[in-house]
């Protein structure tokens, strides 16, 4: 999963359908991701000595990663991803459709990847 915190997303599927959000917390285990604004749910709070009004908190709660895509920084729109390898060997991460550089996942610490000249 090439989706981290503080990556801008967008829900492509579920109640949030089309609706976009910062990335708080990566779950690799579990393949989810938890989005601000993204999939509310309510906290019923009893009251007590910590919260003496008590309530409903609303709280964000993860959805599966196969849900969000991340933006191109080129069009701004949601796309898919895939991974290259550049002639000096480093890993990145680019847009599918428009070929923009995303990010750098991995320095060139291994020439078994280089193209050779």
């Amino acid at each position: 999963m090439n989706i981290r915190i503080d990556d801008i997303v967008e829900v492509i599927a579920g109640d949030d359908k089309g609706k976009r959000g910062k990335v708080l917390r990566v779950n690799r285990e579990n393949n989810k991701v938890t989005v601000q604004g993204i999939n509310l749910v309510y906290r019923h709070m009893k009251p007590s000595k910590n919260s003496p009004q008590g309530g409903r908190l609303s709280k964000e709660m993860p959805v599966s990663a196969s849900n969000v895509l991340l933006i191109d920084p080129a069009t701004n729109k949601a796309t898919r991803i895939s991974t290259k390898y550049n002639p000096d060997g480093s890993k990145i991460l680019v847009a599918r459709k428009t070929g923009t550089l995303i990010r750098v996942l991995s320095k060139a610490a291994n020439p078994r990847y280089a193209k050779k000249s």
